[in-house]
């Protein structure tokens, strides 16, 4: 018996390919799918390889290939895995640049931004890691520069970099961007000079000020979360015992209940009880991906009052 060619017509094509047929055609003319022959009125015919070439087409350019890479793919310069490998590099990049613009969007949703914090926004998200990290250097330098600190303290300050990682989280992206935001922010940047230049002073005044050296607050801070849940108010005689430690505990050789020192004591707590200094570091935990820190903002405040109340 003689063989029997299948031919099919462009609308046959797109038929059974589910494809356009203008597209079809576009492939056609541009050399990836040649007619295996034409009817009498000169419309072009396929044959089943060209059916199964154009499934090829059809998949390689749903994955993302462009015409030219297409090309060299059927045409045998490459392999599809060669192809592939290229491919999922790029695919990876332009997930992360997508989810990049995501967290950016979300953020100006969430706060209502107006068009030059959009782009400023947009700018910090797209930042490499060098540049996140020079941001803090630079941010760190600016805080001491021209005072007499104590390097170990403020070497551990400085070694917290934000590192995101390579797939980060939209919550992730979003904390850096608001860390980014917050170490530019003058207030904020006010707010860390001055306690810089805090630390530098108590050191003029004979003060170590190293790591180990400063104060431990987490007894006073149980014990005003403590209170906080029972409802003692800082003003209460409670409260006044509670700072009369405080003051006591950190003394030295100071007269612990000198209305000066006791100002000078609650200027320094207070200062470094300011909500924002504690964000920096929920924000760097969340961007680093560390253990939450949970906030001690409602404790330090409650102290704050009852110091306040005992200098009277």
């Amino acid at each position: 018996m003689p063989v029997v060619h299948t031919a099919f017509t462009i609308g046959e094509l797109a038929r059974r390919t589910g494809l356009p047929v203008k597209t079809i055609r576009f492939y056609s003319d541009e050399g990836l799918l040649p007619p295996t022959g034409r009817t009498h009125a000169g419309y072009r015919l396929y044959d089943a390889h060209a059916m199964a070439r154009l499934e090829l087409v059809k998949t390689l350019r749903e994955l993302g290939l462009g015409l030219p890479d297409v090309e060299r793919a059927l045409a045998g310069q490459t392999s599809v895995a060669e192809l592939a490998a290229v491919h999922v590099d790029a695919l990876d990049e332009q997930i992360r640049r997508l989810r990049l613009r995501r967290s950016v969007l979300r953020a100006v949703a969430k706060r209502g931004s107006e068009l030059e914090e959009v782009k400023l926004m947009s700018k910090l998200a797209s930042m490499s890691d060098e540049q996140r990290r020079r941001l803090i250097d630079e941010f760190w330098d600016e805080m001491v520069e021209g005072l007499d600190v104590n390097q170990e303290f403020y070497d551990r300050m400085r070694s917290a970099k934000p590192d995101l990682p390579e797939d980060p989280s939209a919550e992730q992206l979003e904390a850096w961007i608001e860390f980014a935001e917050l170490v530019q922010d003058e207030d904020f940047r006010a707010l860390i000079r001055a306690m810089s230049e805090t630390h530098s002073a108590a050191r003029e005044q004979g003060e170590s000020m190293a790591p180990g050296d400063q104060p431990d607050h987490t007894s006073f801070f149980n014990r005003a979360n403590e209170a906080l849940t029972s409802g003692v108010a800082p003003d209460s005689p409670e409260g006044r015992a509670i700072a009369d430690e405080m003051f006591n505990a950190w003394a030295g050789e100071r007269d612990a209940s000198d209305v000066s020192y006791r100002r000078e004591v609650l200027a320094r707590f207070a200062q470094g009880g300011d909500p924002r200094a504690e964000r920096y570091w929920q924000l760097l935990a969340i961007i680093n991906g560390w253990p939450p820190i949970p906030t001690q903002a409602p404790a330090a405040q409650w102290l704050t009052d009852a110091m306040r109340a005992a200098i009277g």
